[in-house]
């Protein structure tokens, strides 16, 4: 794909990070479709998306420190009602996702991204000012409806300039990237807190985020062809999810990503409790939630690499069915009585880094198929892997019964479910090469 972005270097402090990582300043390899010409490089284009996508995880993990803390000062004594904070952010977050789609199909992609940043910027100043707990809910459901944009239009665009394996690439190193952020944001979160209170939190998310829309606007050109814009009527907008819809090979694997995802929703929901209510690791939590954190992007950037020589396919399903093998081991384990925290982490650590090599390829091999309608595809399948996942995932939290045994049994039984819906996408056959020589 040489030519398709260029190969100015980004900016010195971007360059000082990237170029740690030398795929993202590596020559564009062979084209797979053509793209728009770009005026940035490779490597700031990866950091541009991967920072779009991680406000929606600093909206969510930098909070976590906080919220006993907002809680009490908005007269919400009930700590069950707290984690709302949480909810209302998702739901909001999960339901615009059908909406910026079609908007970004439409409109192209920076309109509509710049719009909910700044929707995200505003809601953030807003819980400034709150006085109760109630109007903190509805502004943290209207900073998830920002932020939408930033999940949905970022995989479009990434759709728009490549396709198969390369795509899974670029996907790879900006889930990399991403997944920093679960490490710090907790303990970003805890140092903003210790130079004043919880406001301080809110003034930090809007900060980065007005940032990232600055950058965005003056630096990522339009990437949605002209002739591939489509009509915003309901016709056009109901075709465009019946395509979707409709597509036997976009379905099960975005179903496939939605049911894996529970098993990270159910990771989050029930980490505390394993590691500080089985284990007793208290103040080291943190630090063993980042160690595994930090494997799982590990082995997403492992998975660029891989995933060129051995395509997506390969990388994908070879990784579910670890994730399953060794989730199943643990499950078994656990039913003889307590598991130690060495052989926990081992099983649990390895199951993650699995985790790490299956995300990029499944959302990439979900959206193969359909770029010429990628915001639209993208909205859907981001609706659906949001809304099933935290679903799946809080159903795994609630089983929690003082053992490992119920977190074991949910990834092994979502991993088989997950891979039964790659069966039926490939019609029955693991490995292979799909449509495309190239997956």
């Amino acid at each position: 794909m040489t030519g398709i972005i260029s190969k100015r270097r980004p900016p010195p402090a971007l360059l000082l990070f990237f170029e740690s990582i030398s795929i993202m300043n590596a020559p564009m390899k062979n084209s797979e479709q053509s793209a728009p010409a770009f005026g940035i490089g490779r490597g700031e284009f990866i950091a541009m998306i991967a920072a779009m996508m991680a406000i929606n995880a600093l909206a969510i993990d930098v909070m976590l420190p906080g919220m006993q803390e907002i809680g009490a000062s908005l007269g919400e004594p009930d700590e069950n009602k707290r984690q709302l904070i949480i909810t209302a952010y998702l739901l909001g977050f999960s339901v615009m996702q059908l909406v910026f789609g079609p908007l970004s199909d439409r409109f192209g992609r920076r309109g509509p991204l710049a719009a909910g940043i700044a929707v995200y910027v505003v809601a953030a100043i807003g819980a400034l000012f709150v006085p109760t707990f109630a109007p903190l809910l509805g502004l943290r459901f209207i900073q998830g409806m920002g932020a939408a944009a930033t999940r949905v239009i970022a995989v479009a665009i990434v759709r728009d300039v490549f396709g198969g394996r390369q795509m899974a690439e670029i996907m790879s190193v900006v889930m990399t990237v991403f997944m920093v952020m679960p490490v710090i944001a907790p303990s970003l979160g805890q140092g903003i807190m210790l130079f004043g209170e919880w406001h301080l939190v809110f003034v930090f998310m809007a900060a980065i985020a007005a940032t990232i829309l600055v950058w965005m606007w003056v630096r990522l050109p339009e990437t949605l062809k002209p002739e591939n814009r489509r009509p915003l009527t309901l016709s056009s907008v109901s075709t465009g999810f019946k395509v979707v819809m409709t597509n036997r090979i976009s379905v099960w694997y975005t179903l496939a990503m939605a049911i894996v995802m529970g098993a990270l929703f159910g990771f989050i929901n029930s980490a505390q409790q394993i590691y500080v209510g089985i284990y007793g690791l208290g103040i080291w939590f943190p630090l063993v939630f980042a160690l595994v954190a930090g494997l799982m992007s590990v082995a997403s950037f492992a998975n660029s690499k891989l995933v060129m020589k051995y395509g997506m396919r390969r990388m994908s399903h070879g990784a579910l069915i670890g994730f399953i093998a060794v989730s199943l081991i643990l499950a078994i384990y656990a039913t003889f009585g307590p598991v130690p925290f060495a052989v926990f982490l081992t099983f649990f650590a390895t199951a993650m880094i699995f985790f790490g090599m299956i995300g990029s390829n499944l959302t990439s091999i979900a959206m193969e198929p359909l770029g010429a309608l990628a915001g639209t595809a993208s909205s859907v399948q981001g609706f659906i892997q949001t809304m099933f996942g935290a679903v799946a995932g809080a159903l795994i939290g609630q089983a929690f019964d003082g053992t490992v045994f119920p977190i074991s049994l949910g990834f092994a039984l979502l991993g088989i479910s997950a891979i039964g819906c790659v069966l039926i996408a490939e019609k029955g056959r693991l490995f292979g090469k799909g449509a495309s020589a190239l997956a």
